[in-house]
């Protein structure tokens, strides 16, 4: 593996006029691509095997065309203090309003409540329903401009109007300002890191074409492989993320070698044959907890998945080629300015930050272990108490009209309203199908903590109908978990009794349903991702304790940083500080963004420290000089990394969205435990522990496992073949101590 990557570095450096040609062309393929493509129909989410699924599987087989997923829009009149919707004047302009609402190119239809009876018992509240003919991400911007003036409109007669609905949904995502933010913060670390224009903006440069050329790809193949616009954000986010990371290791051992005295053509080569074998083999860990997401289930987080791998395969691809090249075009230019100027590189000191932190923990290593251990066992222990759902309009801020609605329909029609459940029963087959399902909806109108059930609607053939059902609890509510278990368990007796069967669905049955096929899946495929994983660091470190060791902390650190999630944005602790003015469940899909993302992110720390320590113990230094060694190459780059990926996440922070919000700061708490508290702190501790047992492997598996060479021990051995090159810029001289 070294000597491949070493001679790709060298000819890349050599040839990289047409390595930046052929990457060039690529991105001005997959670019030309992307905008000739047509843009791909979102599919909405899906979730094989789930109850509430088949419920709208059979919806849509027997209603046909009636659950087309056309946006929605809710508007909320709510008339002024001690007065009453049906007032003569409030009731005109409530009629009114609809009218307006109604006249929109694309609108369907809009239900006036007066007709639709859809007014709070107290009279102070009434709502009209807006469906449009298409989906939200369709609607039109003078659509959304018609619905915003008609409201407006509404309020000019007095009465307080709100709305919610998909129709109001910004699909539109982050708009770049986290990614701008992350990019900044990524400039100055590097630029704190290497004390060099050049060398901070070279692993900048190239993760943008990196980014560029996999989101292209992405679009350009949307229409064929079924990707939806969300399908690239994750991309986006660790593209953005590992490129920067891959390309900075590669320049950092460019500049230690050429510290040691190597030509520039030379240093590249070892820089791709030691740290590219590096950034290959934690590329693959982060590829395998991607691509691990298809156990999940969930076609839409497998495409994700899949298509984030793709941007981590570019990353690496460019890592070994593209900075190499760049190299060539400017050998000196990623050298601190003193070096350039004096013409003398200064070799990496003995002792730096580093080392000085190593020689620390291996004198302390029991008190660091258990500080380590202890602290973050104690943030994980919240996580034990962690609630999954899916947060809706009551997580945004009081200042959106979607919140403001939600809160009036709750207080006018009661909690349950904003989550009524979707009973569909098939009857086929039965004497009498409307008997049967009016026996069914009295028999669960019956259900404690059921407060209404709507009249049946059948479908033409009358075999089929569907029918809400009202809770008494709010969607979130553990309680309305608890009465969708108890409706689906009277369905035995129920369909005994009647003949006919019926499921349960709608938006809050289906973020029940998810939350406990997550939970079911979790386990699998934490399995195959940490097993696999463990596998391959088994191949990179030829050793049995060190990739347990790797897998034992990142379980620790992702717990931890679940821990967090559920102190700020389940329990209110801090909430304030982020912006969160309204706590709930957890996102559904949260632990496995948090362990797939995570756990490849830790494992590119795990490879990039520790690879220098296995380098160093492979020639001949002891296992706590290895330790040192590793810290005095590593630490300050690991640590720039770190700081990195910490600064792109936590950009997502501050978004207004809760799901983009609780994302960003579970992935920015997770980087920073692992980073500063597990490798930094809890790996050297154990090895340091360990001793010489921290590299043993049994003779069997040693013989049995292919050899890689990551650590470069081929290219130590190999004689010097340095090439004097007409296009190699002047050496400089290693400074003599």
């Amino acid at each position: 593996m070294a000597t491949f990557l070493y001679r790709v570095g060298r000819l890349a450096f050599r040839r990289r006029w047409y390595v930046a040609l052929v990457w060039a062309a690529v991105l001005a393929a997959v670019g030309l691509g992307a905008l000739k493509a047509p843009g791909a129909a979102d599919e909405g989410f899906s979730m094989p095997g789930i109850e509430s699924q088949k419920a709208f599987d059979l919806m849509e087989q027997r209603f046909p065309g009636a659950t087309a997923d056309g946006a929605t829009a809710r508007v909320v009149f709510i008339a002024p203090g001690g007065e009453k919707v049906t007032a003569a004047e409030n009731k005109q302009a409530i009629e009114k309003a609809v009218t307006g609402l109604g006249d929109g190119t694309q609108v369907a239809s809009a239900v006036d409540p007066f007709r639709a009876k859809t007014i709070s018992k107290d009279g102070s509240t009434a709502f009209a329903t807006v469906t449009y003919k298409v989906g939200a991400d369709d609607l039109t911007d003078a659509s959304r401009t018609h619905l915003e003036r008609a409201i407006d409109q509404a309020r000019d007669s007095g009465l307080t109007v709100e709305a919610g609905g998909t129709a109001l949904a910004d699909n539109a995502g982050p708009g770049g300002t986290a990614e701008v933010i992350g990019v900044a913060i990524a400039a100055v670390v590097l630029l704190i890191t290497f004390g060099s224009l050049a060398a901070a903006g070279l692993p900048l440069l190239t993760a943008l074409i990196g980014v560029g050329v996999s989101m292209a790809t992405i679009l350009a193949l949307s229409q064929a492989l079924g990707l939806s616009t969300t399908t690239g954000t994750l991309a986006m986010m660790l593209g953005l993320a590992v490129g920067i990371d891959y390309a900075l290791f590669v320049v950092s051992r460019y500049r230690e070698e050429r510290a040691k005295g190597r030509a520039p053509q030379e240093a590249a080569g070892l820089a791709a044959g030691t740290a590219g074998s590096a950034v290959v083999f934690a590329g693959l860990t982060v590829v395998i907890a991607l691509a691990g997401l298809a156990v999940v289930g969930i076609p839409m987080l497998t495409k994700m998945g899949l298509a984030a791998a793709g941007a981590v395969v570019v990353a690496v691809l460019i890592a070994l080629t593209l900075v190499p090249a760049f190299l060539g075009f400017w050998p000196n230019a990623v050298l601190t300015r003193r070096a350039r100027k004096s013409g003398r590189i200064e070799e990496s000191a003995d002792t730096n930050g580093g080392s000085r932190w190593a020689r620390f923990v291996l004198r302390r290593p029991i008190p660091v272990l258990l500080l380590g251990v202890v602290g973050l066992g104690a943030l994980a222990v919240p996580a034990a108490g962690l609630q999954l759902g899916m947060p809706g309009d009551e997580a945004k801020p009081v200042s959106t009209t979607e919140r403001r609605a939600y809160d009036a329909l709750a207080e006018g029609f009661g909690p349950g309203f904003n989550g009524p459940l979707t009973v569909v029963v098939d009857g086929k087959g039965t004497a009498d199908p409307k008997g049967a399902a009016g026996d069914i909806a009295q028999e669960i109108g019956a259900t404690k903590g059921v407060v209404s059930v709507s009249p049946a609607r059948f479908n033409d053939a009358g075999d089929t109908a569907v029918f809400s059902v009202v809770p008494s609890t709010a969607p979130t509510d553990e309680k309305t978990k608890n009465l969708v278990t108890t409706i689906r368990g009277e369905r035995p007796g129920i369909e005994s009794a009647t003949g006919a069967s019926y499921e349960v669905t709608g938006t809050t049955a289906m973020n029940i349903d998810i939350a406990e096929k997550v939970q079911a899946a979790l386990v699998p495929y934490l399995t195959v991702v940490v097993g696999l994983a463990i596998v391959l660091l088994l191949v990179v470190f030829r050793s049995l304790l060190v990739p347990l060791k790797a897998a034992l902390g990142f379980l620790l650190s992702v717990l931890a940083s679940l821990g967090a999630v559920v102190v700020v944005f389940q329990q209110g602790h801090g909430a304030e500080l982020f912006g969160v003015e309204q706590t709930g469940p957890i996102m559904s899909l949260m632990p496995i963004f948090l362990v797939g993302i995570v756990f490849g992110l830790a494992m590119d720390y795990e490879v990039f420290l520790v690879s220098r320590m296995r380098e160093a113990y492979v020639h001949g230094e002891s296992p706590a000089q290895a330790v040192t060694s590793g810290f005095r190459h590593s630490a300050r780059v690991v640590v720039a990394a770190a700081l990195i990926m910490i600064a792109v996440f936590a950009g997502f922070i501050g978004e207004s969205d809760s799901m983009i919000k609780m994302i960003g700061f579970g992935l920015a708490s997770a980087v920073l435990f692992d980073a500063f508290v597990v490798r930094m702190a809890i790996v050297p501790a154990v090895l340091a522990l360990l001793g010489d047992k921290a590299w043993w492997l049994p003779k069997w598996l040693d013989r049995a496992l292919p050899r890689v060479d990551v650590e470069g021990e081929a290219l130590a051995r190999r004689p010097e073949t340095e090439e004097p090159a007409a296009d190699t810029a002047p050496e400089l001289e290693p400074a003599r101590t």
